[in-house]
């Protein structure tokens, strides 16, 4: 184990050689002045419609949570099957603000893109996470049934209830990261919080942002209290009609898009019958791969290796602010506080707000990344270490951290880290689009220029580099034998 974290520490540090992480901003300490006055002196007047606004970022993440958990959970039924395993693989490999972008195209600011954009991934998530659990169901309630009874019965009746608990915990985690991913919408266009956020960062005026910040922790700290199970048929009921309404979906632009947008350009100029056709495609092919995949792909690497890093440093810094080993309940208290508004805050917001203050490096990323996945990290390694019993003469202090809970705690650490991993590199790619040279930087701009087809290519490349971390993390897991892991980091 400490030879591999020991190679991932020198890839990282190599790749903090190469990274751009200067500030480029004038007069950063005045900014961040500014911020933290912001910080102390929320405006929440200043907030219009703030109901409204939270009651649509609740609905967009309620209907496609429950959209994504109900495909996820039909398609754990067939995930044995190859084709549906690589289906789930490529479409949670393409991050929720993508696929915004792509339905943007073809349905315009309307709910069903915010939904569709939440929903497609989650499916492809819960798949993977429900048949895993399905998979590792006690068997033993099916040996008692009756003879002649039937596949669906056996499932529901005596399979289905040894999970059910899990399944249920999984999906209600599943839904506070759609709360977060329903923020984030907003930064494209979407009635939700992060609509209301940007609007008041451009315009500088940070008690408005802090008042926003504020409601949305509150409603993240107090989703216990609410996302009841008795209340879920009456919010399955209200949240479509709390989703806003839209420009008409037109059909016209879903057949444009995927007849002539999507379509390699020397495809659409030429008889793709002809060799002209092909030798100007493979030409084009070239041209994306080495101007701007193998850039892009570069970056969010470089960018990817270094937070991951940085979120181990931070995890392992961050877990005994939660740890009964190492504070009493009010240092807990006030380490649960901190943990819950880090991890809270999504890592596009922060890498947003990072932005403002250094400019557009690589620093925002890196930090934004370490920070938020560093507290989700911590907390589970917090709750772990409270699990440990220790001899009654253990050591105390720094010696208790070093010689008798870290070394205890540190193979689930490298679980949870390399099952953030991809993780990490999906929301990489996605910082791109505030300016930061990754992937999503390119995507972006080939958006901006209505170049569908670079655009659809490019979304194909970071895919299928999610898809390759992933594989490369199982493999490193199953040969420190760190596969049977907390499922919940899988997001």
């Amino acid at each position: 184990m400490l030879r591999v974290s020991g190679l991932f520490v020198l890839v990282a540090l190599a790749s903090l050689m190469i990274a751009d992480v200067s500030v480029t901003t004038l007069d950063p300490w005045t900014e961040l002045q500014r911020m933290a006055l912001g910080a102390i002196t929320p405006d929440f007047t200043a907030v219009g419609d703030i109901g409204w606004v939270l009651a649509r970022t609740v609905a967009f993440a309620f209907c496609g949570v429950a959209l994504g958990a109900v495909g996820g959970f039909i398609l754990s039924q067939l995930f044995h099957i190859g084709p549906v395993r690589w289906i789930c693989a490529f479409i949670r490999a393409i991050h929720e603000l993508f696929w915004a972008l792509i339905f943007l195209q073809m349905f315009g600011l309307t709910p069903l893109t915010g939904v569709l954009a939440i929903a497609i991934p989650y499916a492809g998530i819960c798949a993977k996470v429900y048949a895993e659990t399905l998979e590792e169901a006690d068997l033993r309630a099916a040996k008692v049934l009756a003879p002649g009874t039937d596949m669906i019965s056996g499932f529901v009746y005596a399979r289905l209830p040894t999970v059910w608990v899990h399944i249920k915990s999984y999906t209600s985690y599943r839904f506070e990261c759609g709360l977060r991913s329903s923020a984030v919408l907003g930064f494209v266009g979407l009635p939700t919080l992060g609509f209301q956020l940007e609007t008041a960062f451009s315009e500088g005026n940070y008690s408005e942002a802090a008042a926003l910040m504020i409601l949305f922790y509150i409603l993240i700290a107090s989703l216990r209290y609410w996302m009841r199970a008795r209340l879920v048929g009456l919010y399955a009921l209200a949240t479509p009609f709390l989703l806003g309404s839209g420009f008409s979906i037109q059909i016209s632009n879903i057949v444009r898009f995927f007849g002539v947008d999507i379509v390699p350009a020397p495809l659409r100029d030429h008889d793709i019958f002809t060799l002209a056709a092909w030798s100007n495609l493979a030409d084009w092919i070239w041209m994306m791969l080495s101007d701007m995949a193998l850039p892009g792909v570069i970056a969010t690497v470089v960018l990817t290796q270094i937070a991951l890093v940085g979120t181990g440093v931070l995890a392992l810094l961050m877990y005994p602010m939660i740890s009964e080993k190492f504070f009493g309940p009010v240092g807990r208290s006030i380490g649960h506080g901190i943990l819950i508004i880090v991890r809270s805050t999504p890592e596009f917001i922060l890498a947003y707000v990072l932005l403002h203050l250094w400019g557009p490096s690589m620093l925002p990323a890196i930090v934004a990344l370490s920070l938020h996945n560093g507290a989700i990290i911590g907390h589970l390694i917090g709750r772990f270490s409270n699990e440990i019993a220790l001899r009654p003469d253990h050591p105390t202090g720094i010696n208790l951290y070093a010689y008798e809970i870290l070394p205890r705690v540190y193979g689930q650490f490298l679980a949870f880290l390399f099952y953030r991993w991809e993780v990490i590199m999906r929301e990489t790619a996605i910082l791109g689009i505030l300016g930061i040279a990754t992937l999503g930087f390119f995507i972006d701009s080939a958006l901006s220029e209505i170049r569908l087809d670079r655009a659809m290519f490019l979304i194909a490349v970071t895919a299928t580099l999610n898809i390759g971390i992933d594989i490369l993390s199982r493999r490193i897991r199953a040969g420190l034998h760190l596969s049977d892991t907390a499922r919940q980091l899988n997001n």
